[in-house]
């Protein structure tokens, strides 16, 4: 699976749970990383990991549940930045990975290290070791992805989106391989242009994708995310804002197309759409939309 933000952290759970987590490898994004307080945060792949091993706050869709914040007290008094929460559990992951990667260790090794300390069985791949950053171009200027999602809490319009850093990169270990041997080949729920696009931008992984069958999961539900700007940015770049609209941004990379059950509609106009039970915020319905996600790419 390709994933990254909440929607694929909550659908790589979902399939991990239906299919047994030592059957699922998720190939996460690394576009969003940054760097807070001299440390190497890696938002979504942190994500994906404490969704996967129950620790992920659902009620803020970030974090650790019930973490404290005694760094960021002592940063603020400091005068350091703190626009970006780093909960001291959170921060303690993070000054590990830095560590580590200060060592010489590749991120990709890193995160195998912190997965399996979690205790997570699926196989957690970074889409590349290399540096990678999202850039989003608004009309006040051009932004890290962080700034502008995160400390201008993603007002500012969406009038571009590009990946520093892409051309030089390189898939991760292990990433080509586990395309290539994947029984199925799913695109999460994630925003396709800030969280799946960042995956697509490594030379070498669309190319890989284009040998098997792709399916994709809708981020949209009746024409509105559960979480996040996606519908906005899909206006402010001319396309439709709706689950159309994405099936066409994937256009012939994607043969199945996994539409929620509210949009059923319109899965006669869209090229290859299934339809299923697709929402998943609550744990406890994972499984069975998992489930249901394996059926309906079958």
């Amino acid at each position: 699976m390709l994933a990254g933000g909440l929607g694929g952290s909550r659908c790589v759970d979902a399939l991990a749970r239906a299919a047994g987590p030592g059957q699922v490898t998720a190939i996460g994004n690394v576009g969003d990383d940054l760097e807070m307080w001299d440390l190497h945060v890696s938002p979504d792949l942190d994500t994906i990991m404490y969704t996967l091993a129950g620790l992920l706050d659902e009620e803020r869709g970030w974090g650790v549940r019930g973490d404290t914040y005694q760094a960021m007290a002592a940063a603020e008094q400091a005068g350091r930045e703190t626009w970006f929460t780093l909960g001291d559990r959170d921060a303690d992951l993070h000054m590990l990975r830095t560590r580590l990667m200060k060592k010489g260790e590749a991120l990709s090794t890193v995160t195998r290290k912190l997965a399996e300390g979690l205790g997570v069985g699926v196989e957690l791949l970074p889409a590349t070791d290399d540096r990678l950053r999202t850039k989003i171009r608004t009309p006040e200027g051009e932004l890290d992805f962080q700034d502008w999602f995160v400390r201008r809490g993603h007002a500012d319009r969406v009038d571009g989106v590009r990946f520093q850093g892409a051309d030089e990169s390189r898939p991760a270990p292990g990433v080509l391989e586990a395309i290539a041997e994947a029984e199925a080949v799913v695109i999460a729920p994630s925003n396709p242009f800030v969280s799946i696009q960042p995956i697509l931008a490594v030379p070498g992984i669309e190319a890989a994708l284009r040998e098997r069958r792709v399916a994709a999961v809708s981020p949209l539900v009746g024409g509105k995310a559960l979480r996040g700007p996606l519908a906005e940015m899909m206006a402010s770049l001319r396309h439709e804002p709706g689950a159309a609209g994405v099936r066409a941004l994937y256009g012939d990379l994607v043969s199945v197309f996994v539409l929620d059950r509210e949009d059923e509609a319109l899965a006669g106009e869209i090229p290859g759409a299934v339809v299923c039970d697709t929402v998943m915020v609550s744990p406890e319905r994972r499984t069975e939309v998992g489930r249901a996600f394996l059926e309906a790419i079958a």
